[in-house]
């Protein structure tokens, strides 16, 4: 029977190594606040060297709907309303903004030494 990895040994590596590396992981991940900045008339995202609003994203998108209900298979108005809807959604993801959570110095040590340890530890189990 061979352990993690393929190597001889090393299961309870591995396992300590997983958890670690997952808690840190997730309390990294948990102590991220995202902010959006993001409303009628914000940037979403420039073209050509011109700022696109959201209320220009929507026109399109109004004009797509009102051509789709009025004929179906109508190809430039699915283009349009997909079209704008991609946009809308790029537009809002651009514009987030990650911050770290407060935290004191010894969460963020003790965070890095579970994420970075778990690793240390996960990698030496596969190690032949």
């Amino acid at each position: 029977m061979r352990g993690a990895g393929g190597s001889d040994g090393g299961e309870f590596n591995f396992l300590i190594g997983l958890v670690m590396m997952v808690a840190g992981g997730y309390l990294l991940l948990s102590n991220i606040v995202i902010r959006p900045i993001f409303g009628m008339g914000t940037r979403a995202f420039g073209m050509g060297g011109y700022d696109v609003t959201t209320g220009m994203i929507l026109i399109p998108f109004m004009f797509g709907v009102a051509m789709v209900f009025y004929n179906g298979r109508s190809k430039i108005g699915w283009g349009l309303a997909i079209g704008s809807v991609i946009a809308l959604v790029v537009g809002v993801i651009s514009n987030l903004t990650l911050q770290f959570s407060n935290l004191s110095a010894f969460d963020l040590l003790v965070i890095l030494v579970l994420l970075f340890g778990g690793i240390g530890l996960f990698l030496r189990s596969l190690r032949g």
